[in-house]
């Protein structure tokens, strides 16, 4: 004798757990990685597209800069012989010395007046060009 078999679609309607074993599991805020922000971590996979999303990039990951031991060496901007010599005026003038904190000066061009420049960082080539034409680069 020959059985009709019931198609598995048909038993799947009002089913309690939604087919994802226990009722229990699905209750609560653990099946979808908690609540609002909460799961959000490196490997919290459910919900990167909505972090990425409201973060603006992907630069929710990952370490700090505020983490890492020791100290990070200070960024310095550079200018050039030639960019002091043509703005003289523009820089802060203390005790007749130009005042470039937060600079290194580099040899490229060269000094015509003798000024004294105070400055964080100098390459070889500028303290030398420097001196060739009688100006002063005290660093700090």
């Amino acid at each position: 004798m020959k059985f009709k078999k019931r198609k598995k679609s048909g038993r799947r309607h009002a089913h309690q757990t939604a087919f994802r074993g226990k009722k229990a599991r699905t209750r609560g805020s653990g099946n979808q990685g908690g609540k609002g922000m909460a799961g959000t971590g490196k490997r919290g996979d459910q919900k990167k597209t909505l972090v990425i999303k409201l973060t603006g990039g992907n630069n929710y990951f990952g370490k700090d800069k505020t983490l890492r031991r020791g100290n990070v060496a200070k960024k310095l901007k550079a200018i050039n012989l030639s960019d002091i010599q043509q703005g003289l005026s523009s820089f802060p003038i203390e005790n007749n010395v130009i005042s470039l904190t937060g600079y290194k000066i580099l040899g490229e061009g060269e000094l015509k007046s003798k000024i004294k420049i105070k400055a964080s960082q100098a390459s070889k080539s500028a303290l030398e060009k420097a001196k060739a034409s009688g100006s002063e680069i005290i660093l700090e």
